[in-house]
């Protein structure tokens, strides 16, 4: 059977708006991917509901609800969504963005980013004009400006060792072997690995598997999977021990979070 070829999102197309700010709100299915394209404008992209995936420059950003993926100004990038999202964008233009990241990267979404996002998207605002709605747009600048910023949610490793690691976690995210067992399979001490996910991923090895399982525990909670099973899955002994997990990451509990940024009761 031939493999069906990609769906496409539409590009926004804001050269020709005229600032200094463009707020889009759209709702896309699972499996669709945004081609490689540019702007001249700062990019800011949030899922407030499910998780998107970016590439640029050989990176590729994973970004949960909590955080957004921002793209400076004429940095190619793409989007791939495995599963269903709400998208919010904000483009910001170039003059603004002298302030923010100059490198791609996501950035941890405030309280107040998000309450002006609801409530733009709420009013159908798109390009604020008013006096109130273009100090709303500014104080989303001043909130990413001191924004917590971290290269990549998900980090790829580079060497051979920690990548073949790191596939075969994504492989089976349960899997639940202590470093030390990693280490042994790859031919290395511990301690050299350790070494090599600081350098290479920017923390720890537990981290990096905390993080993933966090992000397929998300692509479980979207699918309708109970928390037992997904704890289960995910190699928890127990369902608090995910949970624990869960909060540890998101701040709230996996049913708040599903009933939060799922959309599902």
């Amino acid at each position: 059977m031939a493999t069906p070829a990609p769906r496409f999102v539409p590009i926004q197309n804001v050269e020709g708006k005229a600032g200094p700010f463009y707020f889009r709100y759209d709702e896309f299915g699972a499996d669709v991917r945004a081609a490689p394209h540019s702007h001249t404008w700062g990019h800011l992209n949030y899922a407030a509901h499910g998780t998107m995936q970016m590439e640029t420059e050989g990176l590729r950003f994973l970004s949960p609800p909590q955080y957004a993926v921002w793209i400076p100004p004429k940095v190619v990038h793409s989007c791939t969504l495995r599963h269903a999202v709400v998208y919010r964008s904000i483009y910001i233009t170039r003059d603004l963005c002298e302030r923010l990241p100059a490198e791609p990267c996501t950035v941890r979404i405030s309280p107040i980013i998000k309450s002006v996002l609801a409530d733009f998207a709420a009013r159908d605002v798109h390009e604020p004009t008013t006096p109130a709605d273009l100090r709303l747009a500014h104080v989303v600048v001043d909130q990413l400006e001191v924004a917590e910023v971290q290269r990549c949610y998900l980090p790829a490793a580079a060497s051979s060792a920690l990548v073949t690691v790191l596939e075969a976690l994504q492989a089976n995210p349960g899997d639940h072997r202590s470093l030390a067992e990693w280490a042994d399979s790859v031919h290395m001490t511990e301690r050299t690995l350790a070494r090599q996910c600081q350098r290479e991923l920017g923390m720890s090895f537990g981290d990096w598997r905390q993080r993933l399982r966090f992000l397929r525990a998300i692509d479980a909670l979207e699918a309708g999977r109970t928390v037992q099973e997904i704890a289960f899955d995910l190699g928890y002994s127990t369902a608090s021990a995910f949970i624990a997990m869960f909060q540890r990451e998101a701040g709230t509990t996996p049913e708040q979070y599903r009933r939060e940024f799922c959309g599902i009761a």
